[in-house]
């Protein structure tokens, strides 16, 4: 799905609805979640966008992305082991091909730079 954005349009990123589906089973490490996004606009070579997902545990295999957390709280840990706190405000970066788990205790909305 993609909304048109330009210099002329304005968006609510907390209020734009999004259509969610299931994440697959072979992500799925617990819970049901589902995620939804939004393609809002191109920048340059970069997709600007909202993502959303519900609580629950998944696994992922990374695009490059810079992101920033809207609403929500999860737990990102990497294929290193290293883990950091997402909460409102939080600004992370994600590399292609990178193996991931979210661990998301309420259900996380970002806008994303990818």
């Amino acid at each position: 799905m993609s909304l048109p954005l330009d210099s002329a349009t304005m968006v609510h990123a907390f209020e734009i609805e999004l259509a969610h589906e299931r994440i697959s089973a072979a992500e799925t490490v617990a819970g049901s979640p589902t995620a939804g996004f939004v393609a809002l606009t191109t920048v340059g070579d970069l997709e600007v966008g909202v993502w959303e997902i519900t609580a629950g545990v998944v696994t992922a295999v990374e695009e490059a992305e810079i992101f920033i957390v809207l609403r929500g709280h999860a737990t990102l840990r990497r294929g290193d082991g290293t883990e950091i706190e997402l909460a409102p405000g939080s600004v992370a970066r994600l590399t292609e091909g990178e193996k991931t788990q979210w661990t998301v205790r309420e259900t996380l909305r970002k806008v994303y730079l990818a």
